[in-house]
């Protein structure tokens, strides 16, 4: 017989969901906003100044302690003992400018049966502004950030298992939508329905839908 196959009614696969997991970056909002592009020059400028070397340097350790260890602030943490707090607030004193509201994805988060968090290795101030940004204020039952994981970042495990019982959530019962693929695969061990939010699908087995088009998404789960 046959394997049933999970995407033939992507409605149906998430029937038994109560406990729905957001991203915020390039999740949330499109990528297009490129909020990304402003971070990174302020992630660049504090290495610089924090290590005293130079901006090639610096953007190759950015670069380099985010793919080691899943934040550029988790290596220099790490490595470096350097302080979270004012990291987090200077890198994240960006404009949101680019960002516009979003009623329709207002509307279906909302209509979401269950508890409904935003979880991210920002901060979870910075989240409050780009939620108020995007008109999704009020939506979401908690706000995460990666001072609430106790600064250990997505990818890791600990991370998860450290928000997840903060907020109450259950793997089994659970959705994780996120842009980045590393971040889904512990949730995926977990038991939770994984959705990779990005232009292009990345075919990876712990990745169980994809989207391009959150939004658009949202609408089928809830057959509006």
């Amino acid at each position: 017989m046959s394997k049933p196959d999970p995407h033939s009614d992507i409605a149906a696969d998430f029937d038994h969901v109560t406990d729905w997991v957001f991203d915020l970056d390039n999740t949330l909002y499109p990528p297009s906003a490129r909020l990304f592009d402003q971070i990174e020059v302020r992630m660049t400028d504090f290495v610089m100044r924090s290590l005293g070397v130079d901006r090639a340097r610096a953007d190759h350790l950015r670069d380099h302690y985010w793919k080691l260890y899943g934040t550029t602030l988790a290596g220099l943490m790490h490595e470096h003992e350097v302080d979270p707090a004012p990291y987090l607030h200077e890198v994240h004193d960006i404009s949101l400018d680019h960002l516009t509201r979003d009623d329709a994805l207002r509307g279906h988060i909302s209509s979401l049966p269950g508890r409904k968090i935003v979880y991210t290795n920002g901060s979870g101030p910075y989240a409050e502004r780009v939620l108020e940004a995007r008109g999704l204020s009020g939506v979401f039952d908690g706000i995460y950030g990666v001072e609430h994981a106790d600064f250990h970042p997505k990818p890791d495990a600990l991370a998860f298992d450290t928000v997840f019982a903060k907020a109450g959530i259950t793997g089994a019962r659970g959705a994780m939508f996120e842009d980045d693929p590393r971040n889904l695969r512990h949730p995926h061990a977990l038991g939770m329905r994984t959705v990779h939010v990005a232009p292009a699908p990345a075919p990876e087995d712990h990745i169980r839908h994809h989207t391009g088009d959150l939004t658009e998404f949202l609408a089928r789960i809830a057959r509006t």
